[in-house]
């Protein structure tokens, strides 16, 4: 399934904010595909994931689409997760939203 923004709740969407250092942006960027292609997308209850980098190289957001919040709650317990939110955590500082779309207009 294709990322489609879309207000029909058929969805729930988590989004990660990391603040990095501007030289630390790249590295971040690999590591959270790394992670990405390695388990994230072989969990349950995974929709999609993309990466954006903020062209000031100080944050990088993941947009993750998940089928409910109780696949989200699943991956964040993955003991598997460990190791690579120590990579991340050593790079960035970040926060997680769960959201759900209210309004989303496509052309």
């Amino acid at each position: 399934m294709a990322t489609t923004i879309s207000a029909d709740g058929t969805v729930t969407t988590l989004i990660n904010v990391f603040t990095i250092e501007p030289e630390n942006q790249h590295k971040l960027v690999e590591l959270l595909k790394e992670c990405t292609e390695m388990l994230v997308s072989k969990l349950d209850g995974w929709i999609s994931t993309a990466i954006l980098n903020s062209k000031d190289s100080q944050r990088v957001i993941v947009y993750s689409q998940w089928r409910s919040s109780k696949d989200i709650e699943s991956f964040r317990q993955n003991p598997n997760m460990a190791p690579f939110l120590q990579r991340v955590a050593a790079l960035a500082k970040f926060e997680a939203i769960e959201c759900g779309v209210c309004y989303a207009l496509h052309l």
